[in-house]
């Protein structure tokens, strides 16, 4: 298992990020976390990618060494920043782009705003758009007593992007469709906390997934059955599996 590669940072619109690049050449696979996630969080499939192509992970504000955000975290400035980082690094589009958890929620963004800059998309695990409403009308008793736990010892922070999801899952109603390109949603067969979330809550998000695999006519879902949350950590192979045929544009169904 190769070590992170060394990172490096940019300022960009006012904003310091943290990057890594790996490997080299066709296709540049862009990595995008989850809410709260570092670039760490790759380690497992990172020298299999970087096998590939060119794999682009980065921090967004407030992970790491990247600054605290300065703007509120939507879904257009985290897009958009993300774009201008990628072109500070010398990585120009087709972008094959992954996001796990909430990350995907901006991938989904992304490839609606700027079709022609996507060559594919792989899904981990990922927020759909229409998880954000179902999952606040089904909280359970121990999740809200969580939150509150968390938001007493850390605070929140105003401009944190899970504090503006409502605003990113508006700016859907106004973007483009899904382009079709390649598209595998890998899913989690064992859901995380299910024993704390109550069964209509499970059964949304489970049909919301396989509505994100049928985004796009070349979608398929993938069901990583020993993983919970984080494919890329309890089954990366499975996720590099979703890479590689995604990179390949063969035929998904």
């Amino acid at each position: 298992m190769m070590p992170i590669p060394p990172k490096q940072k940019a300022s960009i619109q006012g904003q310091t990020l943290e990057y890594i690049i790996a490997g080299k050449g066709s296709p540049t696979l862009v990595l995008i976390n989850g809410a709260g996630g570092p670039i760490e969080g790759w380690y497992k499939v990172m020298e299999p990618l970087s096998a590939l192509g060119t794999v682009f992970a980065y921090n967004r504000p407030g992970i790491g060494g990247s600054g605290k955000p300065v703007v509120p975290q939507t879904g257009e400035v985290i897009v958009e920043s993300l774009r201008a980082l990628l072109l500070h690094a010398h990585l120009s589009p087709p972008y094959l782009l992954v996001g796990h958890s909430l990350g995907g929620l901006a991938v989904n963004l992304f490839a609606r705003t700027f079709p022609e800059e996507v060559s594919g998309v792989v899904l981990l695990d990922a927020t759909a758009p229409e998880d954000v409403s179902v999952m606040a009308r089904h909280q359970g008793g121990f999740q809200r007593f969580a939150q509150r736990t968390l938001d007493a010892i850390f605070g929140k922070d105003e401009f944190g992007e899970t504090e503006h999801v409502s605003h990113t899952v508006d700016l859907f109603q106004h973007a483009g469709p899904f382009p079709d390109i390649p598209l595998v949603v890998v899913t989690g067969g064992r859901p995380a906390m299910a024993w704390a979330t109550p069964a209509q809550a499970l059964a949304a998000r489970a049909e919301h997934q396989r509505g994100l695999a049928a985004l796009s006519p070349q979608g398929k879902q993938i069901i990583a059955s020993q993983s919970g949350h984080f494919p890329q950590l309890t089954e990366p192979e499975v996720v590099v599996d979703a890479v590689r045929l995604v990179s390949a544009r063969r035929p998904l169904s």
